[in-house]
């Protein structure tokens, strides 16, 4: 969940206050050409859902070795909280509900980070405005994912406990204290006002594991998860924001894209629903077509179940597929280009020798979900650069292969595309999309009604509002975002 070598980017988000919705452009700061082993991004991902399907199952990922492919990107904000406020570097997890940081008692958390940031610590008497969250609060008896929650009687204070999959883990206690925005009233260029909400997060005093780490430190977790906790679920249901947000990834250049807490509209979205009461952003894959030929797997092995299922995750970097839809799949590819490309085995993977362009010759793959909803994936959304062999191009299927257990759908999939994370109507959607170009955002109105909020445009250095907003109330989010 960490990565290395990052660059703080200062960007702004903006929330329209009558009618709700937040902008956060986002930048690469380690570009695409950067090539780092698969073998080091699939132990990052296995590492991940270790933590993140804690309970659920312990996937056993197939593959030896590796090639050296693929620049890789992790989502990270600049955040200020407490009075007066002290800014944060929090890694953006759509795997996890709640936002901690490290508390200033920390036992054992790292004092230094090999990421190039300085790290800080929440002081809870410091900070003028902090509350303790005590134990009769209906906050305490919430479920969160992957966490236990006790109340301390002697002090007090409602207390969690998040035990990962791959033997790391974080506990602390629930406080409540402002998270800081700058307000612009009207619209920009007017200078911008200070102005906060009141948030409820987990300030950590323990950490264990790869949480202890100089070389992956950071200052927390800032959870996009479905439960209750997520900063998402508690500023939308005091009306500050809509309870939806998007994201559209580049997939080329030096990568970014934005982050919208909001709806991005484009006609060409299809949704399909979530699975109802999952921790993590299930769908229900029925099918796979190579060139919209239907493959032969068996639907079942798709089915939502304690340790079946399929998640849509921005913070894995890969793509993993259970071997019943996997082998099919590599055959099917493979089969589709036997007479335009050389198979070829590198360190384990499924490569091929390319000598012209593979839009050409690849096919398109269509993952098919309940709905009626097709996500086509473009060969460079399944396929990684592996550099060069006897002066033609090695190509290599980016789908790792599931033993069993869950398919998690990761960045290799989800980039050029918009995807909106509807959750007050329980549904994803996506289209392919080119990420550098402008976003329609809609906004809610009070009844629930969407209205065009104007165009969003972001470049590496600046972001350009490029038609006029509505003549209302704008609050200008002010965060910072690494890509790593």
């Amino acid at each position: 969940m960490r990565c290395c070598i990052p660059t703080l980017l200062a960007v702004t988000a903006v929330l329209v206050s009558a009618v709700h919705a937040a902008f956060l452009p986002l930048e690469r700061s380690i570009p695409l050409s950067h090539r780092e082993e698969v073998a080091a991004l699939r132990a990052r991902d296995r590492a991940r859902h270790a933590r993140m399907l804690s309970g659920i199952v312990d996937l056993a990922v197939q593959g030896t070795s590796d090639p050296n492919s693929v620049g890789y990107g992790l989502y990270y904000t600049k955040v200020k909280m407490g009075t007066p406020p002290k800014e944060f570097n929090v890694q953006i997890d759509t795997g996890s509900d709640i936002l901690w940081v490290n508390c200033n008692t920390c036992s054992n958390c790292p004092q230094s980070s090999e990421l190039g940031i300085e790290l800080n610590f929440f002081d809870t008497v410091g900070s003028s405005t902090a509350a303790l969250v005590p134990c009769s609060d209906p906050i305490c008896t919430t479920g969160v994912q992957g966490a236990s929650a006790e109340c301390s009687t002697r002090v007090n204070q409602c207390s969690y406990a998040f035990k990962y999959g791959d033997g790391s883990g974080t506990s602390g206690y629930y406080v409540s204290d402002a998270l800081y925005f700058n307000l612009i009233v009207g619209q920009p260029p007017l200078p911008p006002v200070n102005s906060s909400a009141t948030i409820v997060f987990g300030c950590s005093i323990s950490q264990s594991g790869d949480l202890t780490k100089a070389d992956k430190a950071v200052d927390g977790i800032f959870g996009f998860g479905p439960g209750a906790l997520s900063v998402v679920s508690q500023l939308s249901s005091r009306g500050l924001t809509p309870k939806v947000f998007s994201h559209c990834l580049k997939g080329d250049g030096d990568g970014g894209g934005i982050l919208v807490l909001g709806e991005i509209k484009e006609s060409s979205i299809v949704y399909s629903p979530l699975v109802p009461s999952q921790p993590h952003y299930n769908l229900n894959l029925q099918s796979i077509a190579v060139n919209g030929q239907l493959l032969p797997i068996n639907p079942a092995v798709f089915a939502t179940s304690n340790d079946r299922g399929t998640i849509v995750d921005c913070g894995t970097t890969l793509a993993y597929l259970v071997q019943e839809a996997y082998d099919p799949l590599v055959t099917a590819i493979t089969t589709a280009v036997s007479q335009s490309a050389q198979q070829i085995n590198s360190k384990g993977n499924q490569c091929y020798l390319v000598s012209t362009s593979i839009g050409d010759i690849f096919p398109s793959v269509s993952l098919n979900f309940e709905g009626g909803a097709s996500m086509v994936l473009k060969p460079e959304q399944y396929l990684m650069h592996n550099g060069y062999r006897d002066g033609a191009e090695m190509w290599c299927i980016g789908f790792q292969n599931v033993q069993e257990g869950v398919s998690i759908l990761g960045d290799l999939v989800l980039k050029d595309k918009i995807v909106v994370y509807d959750l007050a109507h329980q549904r994803i959607g996506w289209a392919n999309y080119d990420c550098s170009l402008s976003v329609n955002v809609s906004v809610t109105t009070n009844k629930d009604e969407y209205i065009n909020g104007g165009q969003l445009s972001v470049s590496s250095s600046a972001i350009r509002v490029l038609c006029n907003l509505l003549p209302l109330s704008i609050v200008a989010l002010s965060l910072y975002i690494m890509l790593v």
